[in-house]
């Protein structure tokens, strides 16, 4: 019977999307295809009153914003499908049918009820048309939802007002009235069956709402940065603090990361991924994630005051896109200066629709009050998650090493065997001569030698096409020539291959040997830990991945590193190989393409604690020439 259901679901989603507005222009439905809500009944409500505080959330908001959708064709390039007003059955979900009532009761109430009855809670106003439009807000959030998790769209962002995030049970809170994305994922788990979603919460303020509705599920890993400011910030929550990570059965399962201080920029935001989100999302394997998408975290809001710029929210979406086979639906949530708003929800789903990020700008060094958040966060989170816990091993240990563990790091120092058949370089070179003069984004060869490849590759990187800055990730046993390691253009990062004797530390050429190197736990940690921290540092113009001989690495983390790689390099990328095994090269031709993954992640494995120590070690020895390595203000 559910499969009938779901498949007469899917019918019904792909029937509405083609009678979508302007569905002639729009891209059809499909499993690779990104939709977009949005519907002007939403904008239907305004404040009726004075009140400066409330003043600041109005129609606007929408109407700009889809406007600079269309101007940009954005708009035009999405399935466009119809929102539609949710159920009382579904409202209550999460919240009591009692409140479900008042928030009814609004539709007849002159202006001077309306106003009484929103002085019984926190920053919020009602009008006669709220109770319709903050249905139409959950049920077109739903309608999201049931579009990606049947298949009839691989992706999409919800335009809606009222926002969510802050509404709990009984009370409307913070220009919130129903919680559109904790229905949503309740939903999820009710119709669909899931049994795993991430929520993240990159909105300024924090979703408390949220928060007390899943404080106790471990189905749902609810992760939340906010201003804060040592408890100062509205809306002025104990629970709003790093060490309040959920209850009972769902202790681990809510991650919040105060920001104590304003001004934060990109490589704040993006740290707090690289070190805290996103290996506790791999390890957890969500099955859908729900982005509560506030931009008043974004650069010229007057409520956050940070300075993180559109493109930063084009890397968190990249960032999150391989988790959930890409099953990623974006909620809009606060947002309050219409321009960067709209730049930001543009940024947003340019990279839902597969265009390359643009650049990440601003100086890669986190502040020292975000990298102490990271780090009580991180140590918060440690007792109960296995991708976290060698930090409380490095504690228990110190942070020295032995000399075994020492011997572990060392750079490659092989001769190099200079190849004498260049001919069979040529189809590698035109290929990386295409990309490095923007004909084309990115591409994949194949080649008999990789160690000679990849030298030729570099050099004619960096000396035919004048690249400044080239990243080379190298897995496996490769021989790196002597001229290229301390070239000053070039950061080496090889992983696997023959251990060697430690030799002068450099900060462009990183290497880790043996086998457990490419160990599936040894490469997660490293993945988010030092590769992906290692790149958005050295903003490279190019990455060139070489698998050579025993690469070792599973297809789903060569896939894994070729997307997340893209972020920092705009996707130009070049993948060589040593082995043509076809199954391979076209899992890696889907991933520079932006295909989703086949599959959710599988099942999590953790480093040895011989390898994440060493790890750790490593990375604070390099946190110095490569600022957003830091976890932590020692």
């Amino acid at each position: 019977m559910r499969g009938r259901r779901e498949a007469a679901r899917t019918r019904r989603l792909r029937s509405s999307a083609a009678r979508g507005p302007g569905m002639a222009e729009n891209r059809p439905p499909g499993p690779q295809a990104t939709a977009l809500i949005y519907d002007e009944n939403m904008t239907r409500v305004r404040l009726l009153w004075d009140d400066p505080e409330c003043a600041i959330e109005g129609p606007e908001r929408l109407t700009a914003t889809y406007a600079k959708l269309c101007h940009r064709g954005l708009a035009q390039r999405c399935v466009r499908l119809p929102a539609r007003e949710a159920t009382e059955e579904e409202l209550e979900l999460v919240h009591s049918p009692e409140y479900v009532a008042v928030v009814k009761g609004t539709q007849t109430m002159s202006k001077e009820e309306l106003q009484t009855l929103a002085e019984q809670y926190d920053a919020v106003y009602f009008h006669p048309s709220t109770f319709p439009c903050a249905r139409m807000a959950v049920g077109a959030t739903l309608q999201l939802v049931d579009a990606v998790l049947t298949g009839a769209v691989g992706n999409g962002m919800a335009l809606v007002r009222p926002p969510g995030h802050h509404s709990q049970r009984d009370a409307a809170n913070g220009f919130c009235v129903f919680n559109n994305v904790a229905i949503a994922a309740e939903h999820a788990k009710r119709s669909h069956g899931l049994q795993r979603i991430l929520i993240v919460d990159w909105d300024i303020h924090h979703g408390q709402g949220t928060q007390r509705v899943f404080e106790n599920d471990p189905s749902v890993l609810y992760f939340s940065w906010h201003r804060y400011e040592h408890q100062s910030f509205w809306p002025r929550l104990r629970e709003s603090d790093y060490d309040v990570v959920g209850q009972g059965p769902g202790r681990g399962f809510t991650v919040n990361v105060p920001w104590n201080k304003v001004g934060m920029r990109n490589a704040d935001y993006v740290s707090v991924f690289l070190h805290v989100l996103l290996p506790l999302a791999i390890e957890f394997d969500p099955e859908l994630v729900l982005v509560s998408a506030g931009f008043d975290s974004g650069i010229g809001d007057p409520e956050g005051q940070m300075q993180a710029t559109p493109e930063c929210f084009a890397h968190l979406t990249l960032l999150l896109l391989p988790l959930a086979r890409g099953r990623l639906c974006a909620v809009l949530e606060g947002g309050y200066h219409l321009q960067s708003l709209a730049e930001c929800v543009c940024l947003t789903l340019q990279t839902l629709l597969g265009d390359p990020v643009p650049a990440l700008s601003g100086d890669p060094a986190p502040c020292l009050s975000s990298l102490e958040s990271i780090q009580n966060v991180r140590a918060a989170h440690a007792p109960h998650w296995a991708s976290l816990r060698h930090e409380a091993l490095l504690q228990e240990e110190g942070a020295t090493l032995g000399e075994e563990e020492a011997a572990m790091w060392s750079r490659l120092d092989s001769a190099f065997v200079q190849d004498q058949a260049l001919a069979a370089l040529g189809k590698l070179l035109a290929l990386l001569d295409k990309i490095l003069t923007g004909q084309i984004r990115a591409g994949i060869a194949v080649s008999p030698t990789a160690s000679a490849a990849m030298a030729v590759a570099v050099r004619r990187g960096l000396l035919s096409c004048g690249a400044q800055r080239l990243l080379c990730v190298a897995i496996g046993d490769l021989d790196i020539p002597e001229d290229l390691r301390d070239n000053g253009r070039v950061v080496l990062l090889n992983m696997g291959g023959k251990e060697q004797p430690e030799a002068a530390p450099s900060p462009m050429c990183i290497h880790l040997g043996g086998r457990e190197a490419t160990e599936p736990g040894t490469f997660l940690l490293a993945l988010t830990s030092l590769i992906l921290p290692v790149a958005y540092s050295f903003q490279p113009e190019l990455v060139l991945v070489v698998l050579g001989p025993d690469c070792g690495l599973r297809s789903l983390d060569v896939e894994l590193l070729t997307r997340l790689l893209q972020g920092p390099v705009g996707g130009r990328m070049l993948l060589l190989l040593q082995n043509p095994e076809l199954p391979l090269v076209e899992a890696l031709a889907w991933a520079l393409a932006g295909r989703a993954l086949p599959s959710t992640l599988g099942p999590f494995f953790s480093a040895s604690p011989k390898q994440a120590l060493a790890l750790t070690h490593l990375c604070r020895q390099r946190q110095l020439d490569w600022p957003m390595l830091q976890v932590s203000v020692t």
